[in-house]
């Protein structure tokens, strides 16, 4: 089980360059469930996600995920197939305390958007969290700043 929490990220940290990062291209083949073909650096993965969103007051996403290797061959059948856009984004891993926050600052259609994930090993330790100064508006429980939803939309429709 995946329990995170994301928000949008308008003013990104000077030291980005002494963290640790992937590029990730990542295609949809289905909304819901989330069915998504990856390639993070020289690997691909296919994923299987199912989501939900605490109804609380403060949302946290919560998922179920499967994740199974792909070779290079696969990966460029089933991006084929995708629907919309394919996300292109580098992924920068930055510690934060006992987190690690996954900072995603896109490229090609929404070049410039950027988005931080929190994942929490506890739905009490996500309700108790205190971000960074630089994090933006909570946006957790927005369907709208999901991979899936950017995937087939324009950015003028977020």
């Amino acid at each position: 089980m995946e329990i995170e929490k994301k928000y949008l990220v308008e003013e990104l940290p000077e030291d980005l360059a002494h963290y640790d990062k992937s590029e990730l291209e990542q295609c949809y083949l289905c909304a819901e469930p989330t069915i998504r073909a990856r390639k993070s650096d020289d690997s691909y993965i296919l994923t299987y996600k199912s989501r939900k969103v605490t109804e609380e007051k403060e949302a946290l996403n919560i998922s179920e995920e499967l994740e199974v290797p792909l070779n290079a061959e696969a990966y460029a059948h089933l991006k084929e197939k995708a629907d919309g856009i394919c996300i292109v984004k580098t992924r920068y891993r930055i510690p934060y305390g006992k987190y690690q926050i996954e900072l995603d600052v896109f490229h090609g259609e929404y070049e410039g958007f950027c988005l931080a994930e929190v994942e929490f090993p506890s739905v009490e330790e996500g309700r108790l969290f205190t971000p960074p100064s630089w994090f933006g508006k909570d946006v957790s429980g927005d369907f709208h700043y999901t991979n899936s939803y950017l995937s087939s939309h324009s950015p003028s429709e977020i």
